[in-house]
């Protein structure tokens, strides 16, 4: 028997199809970009900021130009894992159940700032800093600086993983325990957020605001886990829907 249309002369299951289908690459494709940005980052040894052992470098940091590019190098997979990190989630709240639409929708809000403040950041390190350098071009490059521990680079690493750890929230409340993947996933979302949110009081009532780059390497490392784990969960979850659809 044929399936029923509706009236722009598609199959009813047919949105469902497209959702889970953007949810299994973006999904995939979000953890694969998040272990190989894991990967550049790790390889990249702090040479400023409070986890530097030996051989840092210190205010003004002016003669950083000889770390280029391989202090830099992560922020490109970074910026691409961002944009992937959005797609995912909007699968997520295109796939949420409409009781539960509600807090997907926020959690895509807090996402979507979570990438502006993230792209910007590492577009902006990577096209202006090392370029003023070789020019000899200093000034104010010192606040710019990712080598800068406290400076605007940290600082706004620091707001966009926390608004993503917030969007980990409410997708944690939009996601339907259907599986126990699903169940999975929201463990793993509100857990993280709520490592992201001790991390930050506990820093905060340790050192002020002289957290250095404490702070921020934590909160990476929780969020990128999260996405690293949640995103072979949902791979997963849509492939399996795919399946049976």
């Amino acid at each position: 028997m044929a399936h029923p249309t509706d009236l722009t002369g598609t199959h009813p299951d047919s949105s469902a199809i497209h959702v889970n289908r953007v949810g299994f690459y973006s999904a995939l494709l979000t953890a694969l970009l998040t272990a190989v940005t894991f990967g550049f980052a790790i390889v990249a040894v702090p040479t400023s900021g409070a986890n530097c052992l030996a051989g840092c470098f210190d205010y003004p940091y002016l003669d950083t130009l000889g770390q280029f590019p391989k202090d830099y190098r992560w922020m490109v997979p970074a910026m691409i894992m961002i944009l992937l990190y959005l797609v995912f989630m909007a699968a997520l709240h295109q796939a949420a159940p409409q009781s539960h639409k509600i807090y997907s929708q926020i959690g895509l809000i807090f996402a979507s700032f979570a990438g502006l403040v993230l792209l910007a950041d590492y577009f902006l390190q990577f096209s202006i800093v090392p370029v003023s350098l070789m020019h000899g071009e200093t000034e104010g490059i010192t606040l710019l600086t990712q080598y800068n521990a406290h400076g605007v680079f940290i600082v706004l690493e620091e707001l966009g993983y926390l608004l993503m750890a917030l969007s980990f929230l409410f997708f944690a409340l939009g996601i339907a325990p259907h599986s126990r993947l699903e169940r999975a996933a929201r463990w793993v979302f509100g857990i993280s957020f709520g490592l992201a949110l001790a991390a930050l009081v506990y820093f905060s009532l340790l050192y002020g605001l002289d957290r250095q780059d404490r702070f921020e390497v934590t909160i990476i490392s929780i969020t990128w886990l999260a996405l690293l784990i949640n995103g072979t969960l949902f791979s997963i979850v849509f492939s399996r829907k795919l399946k049976a659809a």
